[in-house]
């Protein structure tokens, strides 16, 4: 029993991070853009996308959407910040070919629809379809383990696993 007690409390400080979309997984340092691929806003993956309906990787609560829908941020209730940015440069497309299913401060479920988007007109207008999935407070995080798979589906693989610092 007490072995059962200590197993439930450390895991409520490991958290998984689904795929929020379908797609080839690429390494952060890859990403053509180095605010992401330098680490600035923080640790995590990219997914070069298949798909354009972008769902929520864990379960937590919206605290950021930009008014051109081309990023949100998730606060899991253990703490952790996720920012999914939707490919690169797309803040000048001013929403066009995205559309949003919640607001700031909606609490969503793994799996739950976020934003779809247009895959075909992000490739033409925007200076890349990739999204890279961050970790925007890494001081938090003990550690941050993508799982090293090349493909992933939209809230059934596990993208990366979060160990939060205990407070």
């Amino acid at each position: 029993m007490l072995n059962k007690l200590f197993t439930n409390k450390s895991k409520k400080n490991t958290i998984s991070v689904m795929a929020p979309v379908d797609g080839e997984v690429i390494p952060l340092t890859e990403v053509p853009d180095p605010v992401f691929s330098e680490k600035n806003m923080g640790d995590g993956v990219a997914i070069k996308p298949t798909g354009g309906t972008v769902v929520s990787p864990v379960k937590g609560t919206i605290i950021q959407l930009f008014s051109t829908n081309h990023a949100i941020g998730i606060q899991t209730e253990n703490g952790a910040e996720i920012l999914i940015h939707i490919g690169l440069d797309t803040v000048e497309l001013e929403g066009e070919g995205f559309s949003s299913y919640v607001e700031q401060g909606s609490r969503v479920n793994v799996g739950d629809k976020l934003i779809t988007f247009d895959v075909e007109l992000v490739k033409r207008k925007a200076t890349s379809e990739i999204i890279p999935v961050i970790i925007t407070n890494t001081d938090q995080m003990k550690e941050i383990s993508p799982t090293g798979q090349d493909t992933v589906t939209a809230s059934q693989d596990v993208l990366m696993k979060l160990e939060i610092e205990k407070h």
